[in-house]
């Protein structure tokens, strides 16, 4: 099985999330691979910033989620390990520079996000930033 390290973010805009839809119908946070001695804090914003044209800050670790898929190309099972940062930004504008990649998107209510969102452990993923977020910012938590 091939390893591939990953990063990402789960950016959060006052009391919302931003979220994007997948050219497979999924709804993701925004997350890629981690370049030649990059760390894994600076290729999360990085990919924050390339596909979706938010410059955020990290203000905290969020976790990490592993996915598994079979690649055609590689002809062989890969695994991708993506650590996890939550992020804040100060205006809901965004733009999405893979437009076949990804259809829709925007900064939705943590109640309306967690019903979107694809994945079971991207939902705890997605929780458990929100509580680090709001424990950072001195929010108080809706969800």
């Amino acid at each position: 099985m091939h390893l591939r390290d990953c990063a990402g973010g789960v950016i959060f805009y006052e009391e919302k999330v931003f979220l994007f839809m997948n050219e497979k119908g999924e709804w993701v946070m925004p997350k890629g691979l981690i370049r030649n001695n990059e760390s894994p804090q600076d290729a999360a914003l990085r990919r924050v910033f390339e596909e979706t044209g938010i410059k955020a800050e990290i203000i905290d670790h969020a976790g990490q989620t592993y996915y598994e898929f079979y690649s055609i190309t590689r002809r062989m099972p890969v695994c991708n390990r993506i650590a996890w940062f939550v992020m804040k930004t100060g205006s809901e504008e965004f733009c999405i520079s893979e437009k076949d990649k990804y259809s829709e998107a925007g900064f939705f209510p943590i109640d309306k996000a967690m019903e979107l969102v694809t994945y079971t452990q991207d939902k705890s993923l997605l929780l458990n930033s929100y509580r680090k977020y709001c424990q950072r910012t001195g929010r108080q938590p809706r969800y």
